[in-house]
C-alpha cells in the first residue's frame, strides 16, 4: 500500500478520534453545559453524557456547588462619621446556569462587584455601636439585598458574614473609656438600690421595735454580745441596764469561754 495513503488514513483517524473526543462530554452531577449552536442558544445539558456536534456547538461549563467569595477590606465611614475597614465572606451558588451566562458577563466578578457597593452603602446608613452589637442583623441585610441583585443573573447568595471589623486606635481608646464609665454607672446605681432596700428595711424594723420595747432590749443585748467577742474591747452598757442584767450576761460569757 502506497505510504501516502497509509499517511493520510492515519490523519484522518487522528482527526476523527479528536472530534468524537470534542462531541462526547461526560458531566459530573455538580456540573452542566450551556450550548450554543451556530450562536443561538440551544440549552442546558448534563448531568452525565452529553453528546454534541463539534465545531457547530459551543460550550460552557457552569459549576453549581456553593462557591466562597471573598470580600476585600472596604473603607467606611459610618453615620457618626468614624471610618473603618470592613471586610466579608459571600456565600453564592447559580441556581439557574442559562442566566449565569446569557444575562451576566463574568457572573463571579459582577457578584464580588455588588456585594463590594452594597457592604459600603449598607455599613454607612449605621452608627459604630450598631455595626459592631447588630451584626447578624446586618448579616441578613445585605444577603437579602445582593441575593435580589443577583437574582436576574440566575445566582443565589445564600448567606454573607462580616468578618472583622478594623477600628482606629483613638476610637478604641474613647470606646474603652466609654465601657470603664459604663461599668463605674451600673456599680453606682446597684450601690444606690442596695442602700434605698436597706434604709427600707430598717424603716421597717424601727416601726416593729417602736410598738414592742422589749424586742428593741433584746436586740441591744444580742448587740453587747456581740461586741463583747472582741477580747479587746471594754463594754460600757447605758445606764437603764440593771446590775444583775450585766452580771447574768457576763457569767453566760464566762461559761461559753470556758467551754
Amino acid at each position: 500500500m502506497d505510504p501516502a495513503i497509509i499517511g493520510l488514513i492515519v490523519f484522518l483517524i487522528i482527526i476523527l478520534l479528536s472530534l468524537l473526543a470534542y462531541a462526547i462530554k461526560i458531566l459530573p452531577e455538580f456540573q452542566r453545559i450551556v450550548v450554543f449552536r451556530l450562536g443561538r442558544l440551544l440549552g442546558v445539558k448534563g448531568p452525565g453524557l452529553v453528546l454534541i456536534i463539534p465545531i457547530i456547538d459551543q460550550i460552557m461549563r457552569i459549576d453549581l456547588r456553593t462557591r466562597v467569595l471573598d470580600v476585600p477590606k472596604q473603607r467606611v465611614v459610618t453615620q457618626d462619621n468614624v471610618t473603618v475597614d470592613v471586610d466579608a465572606v459571600v456565600y453564592f451558588r447559580v441556581v439557574d446556569p442559562e442566566k449565569a451566562v446569557v444575562q451576566v458577563q463574568r457572573y463571579e466578578a459582577a457578584t464580588a462587584l455588588l456585594a463590594q457597593t452594597t457592604l459600603r452603602d449598607v455599613l454607612g446608613q449605621v452608627e459604630l455601636d450598631h455595626l459592631l452589637s447588630k451584626r447578624e442583623e446586618l448579616n441578613k441585610r445585605l444577603q437579602k439585598i445582593i441575593d435580589e441583585g443577583t437574582n436576574p443573573w440566575g445566582v443565589k447568595v445564600s448567606a454573607v458574614t462580616i468578618r472583622d471589623v478594623v477600628i482606629p486606635e483613638e476610637m478604641l481608646r474613647a470606646i474603652a473609656k466609654q465601657a470603664e464609665a459604663e461599668r463605674e454607672r451600673r456599680s453606682r446605681i446597684i450601690m444606690a438600690e442596695g442602700e434605698y432596700q436597706a434604709s427600707k428595711k430598717m424603716t421597717e424594723a424601727a416601726k416593729l421595735y417602736e410598738k414592742a420595747p422589749m424586742a428593741l432590749r433584746l436586740r441591744e443585748l444580742q448587740t453587747l454580745a456581740e461586741i463583747a467577742r472582741e477580747k479587746n474591747l471594754i463594754v460600757v452598757p447605758g445606764g437603764e441596764m440593771g446590775v444583775g442584767a450585766i452580771a447574768g450576761l457576763a457569767k453566760a460569757f464566762s461559761r461559753k469561754s470556758e467551754k
